[in-house]
């Protein structure tokens, strides 16, 4: 019997696993001891807007599913993910050549305080993130590392995040991102200081009765200062049961 490694021609190590995205026949390669994407990534995907031939950025790739679900949902011309952990690099490329993507993504190993030293100031249209949430005064640091840094401010900070967004940026162009609420205020301040005015919000709640636990945010370059909030985003009827919008974002973003 092949193996599934054989299957793949040795794209899959040991401890990884192909998982089917339900789109395009599209596969991502994960480690489940590493770092496996969430519900904010899927989400994320479904609030980004990216339009015919714009080129986006995904900050913070991890295993490059953001730029892979867009890339499958949206007519943009060039996707590239930037991505410090070479573990995850490595996936993330061996993922893009599983799905054939050669010519439409690129996962580059670097530094998101170096973005706009890899790539250029004003060179995408597009920016995404689903960065780490915690910084030093928030939950306790995993001790694993590779999740540590996707999870607390380790290797970058939010300012760094944002800062770099507005460099690489071109005029009008638009970050979208995905948060925990308790950071708002800092998300909203710090975009401002670099000329990115929050344009678009919507919360995402557990369950109807709950406070949220996830915003989603688009930023213009250079935007005026008039802000719409989109209707709540209720994940679960009840425990283990979705709600029927986020079964439609999934079948929108995944299928």
């Amino acid at each position: 019997m092949m193996s599934n490694m054989d299957a793949y021609g040795g794209l899959l190590k040991p401890g990884e696993r192909i998982d089917e995205l339900q789109r395009n026949n599209y596969k991502i390669i994960q480690n489940t001891e590493k770092f496996c994407f969430g519900m904010d990534a899927v989400l994320l995907s479904g609030f980004a807007r990216v339009h015919l031939d714009e080129t986006v950025l995904d900050l913070g790739t991890g295993t490059g599913i953001i730029p892979i679900l867009l890339e499958a949902k949206t007519q943009g011309k060039r996707f590239c993910g930037l991505e410090i952990q070479q573990e995850s690099v490595d996936m993330a490329r061996r993922s893009v050549i599983l799905n054939k993507l050669e010519d439409k993504i690129d996962i580059v190993e670097g530094d998101i305080k170096e973005a706009s030293i890899l790539f250029g100031t004003a060179s995408f249209d597009v920016v995404t993130c689903n960065p780490p949430y915690m910084n030093h005064n928030h939950g306790i640091i995993n001790p694993d590392s590779a999740k540590a840094i996707a999870r607390h401010e380790i290797l970058c900070t939010l300012e760094d995040i944002i800062r770099e967004t507005a460099r690489v940026l071109k005029p009008n162009g638009r970050l979208y991102m995905v948060h925990r609420p308790f950071r708002l205020v800092d998300i909203i301040n710090t975009c401002s200081k670099y000329k990115l005015e929050a344009k678009r919000m919507r919360f995402v709640y557990p369950y109807i009765d709950k406070e949220p636990n996830m915003v989603l945010i688009e930023c213009v370059k250079g935007g005026g200062r008039n802000l719409i909030i989109n209707a709540p985003l209720i994940v679960y009827k009840e425990p283990g049961v979705y709600t029927d919008e986020i079964i439609e974002i999934y079948s929108d973003t995944m299928l």
